[in-house]
């Protein structure tokens, strides 16, 4: 019995597992640039005296989905969209360099570029910032300008585009970075979509599908547990009856 019960435990701890990540993805459907987390699952023998009998399911970290998102053409000015596998670059709140999909800018009273959440925005030479009584626009490589009032047209800075030969790792600040940590150098040959943003790759109806299937998964191994539970008061009612 006690077998019955330990997998059918195991199953339903990694199925409440696979719905917070689902549930995480469908919940940033609409969130520009965000990048689906992936999720498996592999079999690991438990280890003691005798022959081994037990097995763990643990959760294996796979990353994410990294296929593209949907374009959004807005025809705003400070509205960028990677296109390919480039990255764009922020300084995230512990001050290190970090990667992100989502190009929607904005200048703050500093005159910095920044994203809506405020993080500064990185070109190739450091933090971009726009002259007052300009009005800036991006072009397709990057390159950030400012128009002034007497209609002259001058370079400010250029987007730090990025084009990882290897996935990147999501952070707890849902910023991206290298796996081991260092900066990326910048990839002259990457483009941007410019007036456009790129939307979430979660897929709703393939996700909500997903948690369907994993709600249904969850109530058969409660109900294997419970007939394990039946099962194992039977035979003791037997073997007490037989004493």
């Amino acid at each position: 019995m006690d077998r019955m019960i330990y997998l059918s435990m195991a199953g339903a701890k990694m199925n409440m597992q696979r719905q917070d990540v689902l549930s995480n993805n469908l919940a940033n459907v609409s969130t520009t640039g965000f990048r689906a987390e992936l999720q498996a699952m592999r079999a690991v023998p438990v280890r003691g005296d005798g022959a081994s009998t037990r097995v763990y399911g643990l959760e294996t970290t796979v990353g994410y989905d990294d296929t593209s998102g949907p374009l959004t053409f807005t025809g705003r000015a400070l509205d960028v969209a990677p296109q390919g596998k480039s990255w764009l670059t922020v300084q995230g709140l512990d001050g290190t360099e970090a990667y992100t999909r989502a190009g929607s800018f904005q200048v703050n009273a500093e005159g910095n570029l920044v994203t809506q959440s405020g993080l500064t925005v990185i070109g190739d030479g450091g933090p971009i910032n726009i002259p007052t009584n300009t009005t800036p626009s991006i072009a397709p490589d990057g390159t950030v300008s400012a128009r002034q009032t007497n209609g002259k047209v001058v370079g400010v800075g250029k987007l730090k585009l990025v084009t990882p030969e290897a996935k990147l790792v999501r952070g707890e600040d849902s910023l991206f970075r290298s796996a081991d940590g260092t900066e990326l150098p910048a990839d002259a040959t990457a483009r941007v979509q410019d007036g456009a943003l790129e939307g979430s790759n979660v897929n709703p109806i393939e996700t909500m599908v997903s948690m369907i299937a994993a709600a249904r998964q969850f109530e058969t191994q409660m109900k294997m547990i419970q007939t394990a539970e039946q099962d194992e008061k039977a035979a003791a009612q037997l073997l007490s009856a037989g004493g």
